[in-house]
């Protein structure tokens, strides 16, 4: 289905790593702010336009408040947005004067997908050491690539990434951002801006250079609307002292902490809860990936402290790692979203992130009741993202107010098609190829099946060049 517009859119083991407004009835409406912040490099100057999807075959609000089930369903409604925030959402909602009216009908709408997870410049890395496992991988592929990458060439393979993620319909993604040098950080933060998403750029540095990190912070993430940061840290014993500091520095910029933790059985010897609790990194502001070798006792210290996690199940199945407790932590009320994990994950999918988040489970436990449930595993995709983020206030949900970041599938194609349960068929039929319209803060970045003002043959050109110089060592 192609939605029309009424105008034009524009010997040791190695490891890892070296609130919702009650709105009840429809049609709904709110007050939209005006967004800020300097216009992008490659965006026209302005406000975002005011655009209505009208008619939307269903709508997924993720706001209970905001429609039926706990996925806040609509059918036959619309979505209005407006200076980059959701204006309203309901059915046969006006058209304000100079609106762009997009015709959904038979589409599905929802919000943007939360990515808590990932390592963009590995794209350089797609495919590679396929037999390895974690440590395999990571000194055949990881350690061995990162040092050949040039300023000019990261911003290629970011890009490329970036823009994987974005068609895909991720439109907030968290990169976990190894130690690289000022300049390098310069282009790889300038990939992410061009490409329209909104960021979270989570910097790891090492002892001598942990000075870069307020530096990248106020100089390159500051000015940009869309970006925000986090500071990334190695959890283990041996590393204390780093821990330490990079605790201090998050704490005195107002920043998480985020750290791999207990991907592999064998990175129990490096002691990685221990180290956060001694370190005063343990808390609602840690952000922890994969955690799946937790204990008991683990999963309930996670619990009672508030620490938020980020599942990656394609990159664990690839990667050999093992299956993360997940009903564990469900029951204990631990915050959980969705990640795709960068190279070893391949491509950028949350469809297959989802549907084997919930596979993993129910082959493991034999009940196709345990968690996540279908319903489950959307809100870890979207509003489960977003409050492992603090960012729930912002993102995750259609709740008027929110910033406009909204996802358009098209369901009318040989691999969704018919109707029977689209809730379901969202998780276990959808594919990137779905995704016909992005919008990020009210901007669309995919339109009619294709991204909007990028030469995406141009973008791989340039990718395939950067990774043959990678190649030969240049």
């Amino acid at each position: 289905m192609t939605p029309t517009t009424s105008s034009p859119a524009t010997p040791r083991p190695p490891r890892r790593r070296t609130v919702l407004a009650g709105i009840g009835a429809v049609p709904l409406t709110g007050a939209a702010s005006a967004s800020t912040g300097a216009p992008r490099p490659d965006r026209a100057a302005g406000h975002a336009p005011t655009t209505l999807l009208r008619d939307a075959e269903l709508v997924l609000t993720m706001d209970p408040a905001l429609g039926t089930g706990e996925l806040g369903t609509l059918e036959h409604a619309d979505v209005l947005m407006r200076d980059g925030r959701i204006a309203g959402v309901g059915r046969r909602l006006p058209a304000p004067a100079g609106a762009r009216v997009v015709d959904v009908s038979g589409m599905l709408v929802l919000p943007g997908f939360v990515d808590l997870h990932n390592h963009l410049w590995q794209s350089s890395i797609r495919g590679g050491c396929a037999t390895q496992d974690l440590y395999g991988w990571l000194a055949g592929c990881n350690r061995a690539t990162l040092p050949k990458i040039g300023p000019q060439d990261m911003y290629r393979f970011v890009r490329l990434a970036a823009l994987d993620a974005l068609q895909a319909g991720v439109t907030t993604l968290v990169d976990w951002v190894h130690p690289i040098p000022f300049d390098t950080s310069e282009q790889y933060i300038r990939a992410l801006d061009h490409t329209g998403l909104r960021f979270v750029y989570a910097m790891a540095q090492n002892t001598a250079n942990l000075d870069l990190v307020p530096r990248v912070k106020k100089e390159l993430l500051d000015p940009l609307p869309l970006a925000s940061a986090q500071v990334s840290v190695h959890a283990g014993m041996d590393g204390l002292d780093l821990l330490r500091r990079s605790r201090e520095v998050a704490r005195d910029l107002g920043l998480m902490i985020n750290s791999h933790v207990l991907e592999h059985r064998g990175d129990r010897a490096q002691e990685p809860i221990r180290s956060l609790r001694t370190a005063d990194a343990f808390g609602p502001d840690l952000l922890m990936n994969h955690a799946i070798h937790l204990t008991d006792d683990e999963i309930a210290q996670v619990a009672d402290a508030d620490v938020r996690v980020a599942h990656c199940p394609l990159s664990n199945m690839r990667l050999a790692s093992g299956i993360i407790r997940l009903p564990e932590f469900e029951r204990r009320g631990v915050r959980t979203g969705l990640g795709h994990d960068g190279g070893t994950n391949d491509t950028s999918d949350m469809f297959g992130v989802m549907k084997a988040a919930v596979g993993l489970q129910r082959a493991l436990h034999q009940n196709a009741d345990v968690h996540p449930t279908i319903p489950a595993v959307l809100r870890m995709a979207t509003l489960g993202g977003a409050e492992c983020l603090h960012m729930a206030d912002q993102v995750g949900s259609l709740t008027p107010g929110k910033r406009a970041d909204v996802v358009v599938l098209d369901p009318g194609t040989l691999n969704f098609a018919p109707r029977f349960d689209w809730v379901g068929q969202i998780v276990l039929n959808g594919q990137p190829g779905n995704v016909s319209q992005v919008y990020v803060d009210g901007r669309a970045r995919k339109l009619r099946g294709k991204l909007v003002d990028v030469d995406t043959a141009e973008v791989v050109r340039e990718a395939e060049r950067a990774a043959a110089r990678v190649r030969a060592g240049s």
